[in-house]
């Protein structure tokens, strides 16, 4: 409380300083902790000018837990120095000490001590020298008496790298006397009473001023993660575009939809155990259907629709394996399998936005488990034209003008291609910016993070007849398909570089909390040209 003890003394302190006072050196003086100065700092200022107060850093060398007692005990070496006799000590014995594993590669780096292996019981450890000066006890003594600055650099990195030294940052106040300083404090009103009023006293009693800036309290709420957002966007921008959702409950799923139905042979790499989670309980799938399952077979081993197939011994067994799935992919072919049961075909646009699970080695991009999105369009006589056209309009929608197209190899689409955009910085449109209650899907995910250069933002195809025919579907209709990652534009819109930060155990929750409910993002404008390579 301002008019507390420490407030008061810092008061009768200031009356007689010349200048102001540092609310460390008050704190030595009154043998109080420093945040109870600071405290009747706040409280003080709370009360109008009294005080001036300014905020001051300063840093300097603190010993750790080990450093203090180092300090007093001596370095662990010098303690394993003294530690051994006249007539030396067994290793074993030396290195059971409380300091013996660190003190005696110190020691023996020192040429302290050496190490005689040709005793009859067991290596022994001897003196080599009669006297030793323990430099690091000494240097740790200075840091503590509070001459630091005698040591060198090197000195003070080396303490710090055996974490017995530590460099803390000290926010002090500097504080002088404020244009309405006074020794008196009176206590100033918060509320204007009845009572105040029916008797006139509210004329004489000093009211705390309102801080129309102050923040109010934030209402308790829910808050939505940022890949959740991100995904939401997505998902509007495939309803706006006449897109149905799949169903992608089949976390777990059979080798044959996850592989075979595409046309991926059963030799792939991508089928092994380093790239796949494969279950152990239950092994199998229970049921497949058995003549889509033949035709499959057949396309695979032999041929078939135009196609030579990959002339392998196709095995049922390897099929039904369960997995967790690799890719959304299979839940487009059981989607697609279950329109090619409907006479007559109707055309389909298909997305799906969910997680998908690969045995991949951990880092800053990658993790096991993340999520795939995916667009599907059925109809008769699609071509690359129409692949390009509608990519085009969906990447637009998120904001992504500048496009290329690279050819590419996937074992079920063909032609097949990889999406590139050039990604800078840009700004909204002024007719948006004008008006702050409208938002604008085309610039909601990539902002202005400015990474000036082509990045890979999607894989795209056409599904090849081989996995198309089998299914039922009519020679002239063909499927057009791409496929992107949540999490990557996630992080770039938010600027974060680790994908561990975003999901998993490592996640900053306050992150979360921060994460506005509506943002419109700002840079510069990218040039509206699309550009196929």
């Amino acid at each position: 409380m301002a008019d507390g003890p420490v407030a008061e003394v810092l008061l009768r302190r200031l009356e007689a300083a010349d200048g102001g006072l540092d609310s460390a050196e008050l704190a030595a003086e009154l043998g109080v902790e420093h945040q109870a100065v600071v405290g009747a700092v706040k409280s003080l200022q709370a009360l109008g000018e009294i005080i001036e107060a300014e905020l001051r850093s300063t840093k300097r060398w603190e010993l750790t837990v080990e450093g203090q007692e180092i300090a007093q005990e001596g370095s662990h070496e010098a303690r394993v120095f003294r530690s051994v006799p006249s007539e030396g000590l067994a290793q074993n014995a030396l290195m059971q000490l409380p300091s013996g594993k660190v003190g005696f590669s110190k020691a023996m780096s020192n040429k302290w001590i050496r190490v005689d292996k040709s005793t009859p019981d067991g290596p022994r450890v001897f003196r080599v020298v009669d006297s030793v000066e323990d430099e690091v006890q000494r240097r740790l003594q200075l840091v503590q008496g509070g001459q630091a600055e005698k040591l060198g650099e090197k000195e003070k990195s080396e303490l710090r790298k055996r974490k017995l030294l530590t460099e803390v940052t000290l926010k002090t106040y500097w504080v002088s006397k404020g244009s309405a300083f006074s020794t008196t404090i009176s206590k100033q009103e918060t509320e204007l009473s009845p009572e105040m009023i029916s008797s006139g006293s509210w004329r004489d009693r000093p009211f705390k001023p309102y801080n129309f800036l102050a923040h109010g309290v934030l209402p308790d709420s829910g808050h939505l993660h940022p890949l959740l957002k991100v995904r939401t966007q997505f998902r509007q921008i495939f309803l706006e575009m006449g897109f149905t959702e799949m169903p992608t409950d089949n976390f777990i799923e059979s080798s044959f939809w996850n592989f075979d139905a595409l046309f991926q042979p059963q030799q792939h790499p991508a089928r092994d155990q380093h790239d796949t989670f494969f279950l152990r309980d239950p092994a199998e799938a229970p049921q497949l259907p058995m003549d889509y399952v033949s035709r499959v077979k057949r396309t695979h081993s032999q041929g078939g629709y135009g196609s030579q197939g990959y002339k392998y011994n196709w095995k049922l067994d390897e099929a039904r394996k369960n997995l967790l799935r690799t890719h959304t992919t299979s839940a487009s072919a059981r989607a697609l399998y279950r329109l090619a049961q409907k006479k007559p075909f109707t055309p389909v646009k298909y997305f799906s936005i969910d997680r998908v699970f690969r045995n991949e080695t951990l880092d800053s991009t990658h993790l096991a488990e993340f999520h795939q999105i995916e667009g599907v369009v059925a109809d008769h006589g699609l071509t690359l034209g129409h692949l390009m056209g509608v990519l085009r309009e969906f990447f637009t929608k998120l904001g992504i003008t500048q496009l290329r197209f690279k050819p590419a190899y996937n074992p079920y689409t063909e032609p097949s291609m990889e999406v590139f955009s050039y990604h800078q910085a840009y700004t909204l449109p002024s007719e948006l910016t004008a008006r702050p209650n409208v938002t604008h899907t085309s610039y909601s995910i990539f902002h202005a993070t400015g990474l000036k250069k082509w990045v890979e933002v999607g894989n795209s195809g056409l599904f090849r007849p081989e996995m198309l025919l089998p299914m039922g579907l009519p020679e002239n209709v063909s499927v057009i398909a791409w496929g992107l990652s949540l999490e990557r534009p996630t992080m770039i819109k938010y600027g974060i570089n680790n994908i561990r930060e975003l999901v998993g155990h490592k996640v900053n929750l306050q992150m979360v909390y921060d994460s506005p409910l509506c943002r419109l993002d700002a840079g510069s404008g990218p040039p509206r040209t699309q550009e196929a390579a």
